[in-house]
């Protein structure tokens, strides 16, 4: 059970378990037949230990909350949805929209990965021609003039330094952002991953309005269907708090009930914590005003969806011109760098 869940399974998987759960539910079979029967189908899969275990999990606690949690390979958000989607009695409706959202992360986590790679792997195969250039070729270049007997003028010999200089920066570059990169990422696989995320969106402003519409769409999901479902506010806002892994959209949550308690209306206090947007607010207002709270989060939750999935998009689309372009920069520099060395050489023959 050490593993973490980026180790073991992927949001495909994700996805198409979650899609089966459904299907399970919604031709109306037994949980625990259906589990039985998908822990046999995924045996020969890399993580049929999971399968197993949550299959008989279900057998003897008939829960499938009960069974996923117990085994912490597991994304938390998805078993605490589970456990959402069974107190509500729409556990097929949960897993559902769960599909629905690892899918739409997967292909996010793709369209990012083609983006990013070409720019890097023709970064790293500058670094290492440039690395070649600057601590063998040129070395190479001088002490063949000084066998030959030629001197080094002064003019060449200030190009050369500046041309090194140049070339050896811009690989102190490269390196410490590499360097940053890798211990962003270490870091994000820690318990300093709230930090991380912190840091982050305060250096990408872009990163954290995606986090808050992400957040906002997961809130509005989760109320929904705890509100459709029969659950009283306040219990439906201590379970929201409990999925979110957003600790700042949690505390908003938190403010909600704090505002409740103190007499406010629902809509009052969900515009006092500034968790959506002012026309969604007034939205949440009319629906209180019609009863249909419950309605009106579902729509808030799918229209946040759909202008996360936009935004990142839009982000993707920029990512790999942006790299190509740094990327050119760079490589002007690193030109300079080997060029200047040359003309010093050039100049002392």
């Amino acid at each position: 059970m050490s593993k973490t869940k980026q180790e073991t399974i992927s949001s495909a998987e994700l996805s198409i378990f979650c899609g089966q759960v459904a299907l399970i539910l919604e031709a109306g079979l037994p949980l625990y037949d259906g589990m039985e029967t998908l822990a046999e189908t995924e045996k020969d899969n890399g993580n049929a230990d999971m399968y197993q275990v949550a299959s008989k999990g279900v057998t003897e606690t008939g829960s499938l909350y009960d069974s996923l949690k117990g085994d912490s390979r597991w994304p938390s958000y998805l078993v605490e949805m589970v456990g959402i989607g069974e107190r509500s009695g729409q556990l097929d409706k949960v897993m559902r929209g769960l599909e629905t959202y690892y899918a739409r992360e997967d292909r996010i986590r793709s369209s990012v990965v083609k983006a990013v790679t070409y720019p890097m792997v023709l970064g790293v195969m500058l670094v290492v021609i440039v690395l070649v250039l600057l601590w063998r070729v040129l070395p190479v270049f001088r002490r063949v003039l000084s066998s030959m007997g030629v001197g080094m003028s002064e003019n060449g010999a200030l190009l050369m330094r500046i041309g090194s200089a140049v070339g050896w920066i811009v690989l102190a570059l490269v390196a410490l952002v590499v360097i940053v990169v890798a211990i962003g990422f270490i870091l994000m696989r820690t318990k300093h991953r709230d930090k991380v995320l912190a840091l982050v969106r305060k250096l990408i402003p872009t990163i954290g309005d995606l986090g808050q519409k992400l957040s906002a769409s997961r809130v509005a999901s989760v109320l929904s269907m705890m509100l459709s479902g029969g659950f009283p506010t306040d219990e439906a806002l201590e379970m929201t708090a409990k999925v979110l892994t957003d600790k700042t959209a949690a505390e908003k949550v938190s403010g909600i009930r704090q505002h409740l308690e103190s007499g406010d209306t629902f809509a009052g206090a969900v515009e006092k914590v500034d968790l959506f947007d002012d026309l969604h607010v007034r939205m949440i207002k009319m629906g209180s005003a019609t009863g249909r709270d419950d309605q009106v989060l579902g729509k808030l939750a799918e229209i946040y969806e759909e202008q996360v999935e936009d935004d990142i998009t839009r982000l993707v689309s920029i990512i790999e011109p942006t790299l190509v372009a740094l990327l050119s920069i760079v490589i002007g520099a690193v030109l300079l760098s080997v060029m200047l060395p040359m003309a010093g050489i050039l100049s002392s023959m």
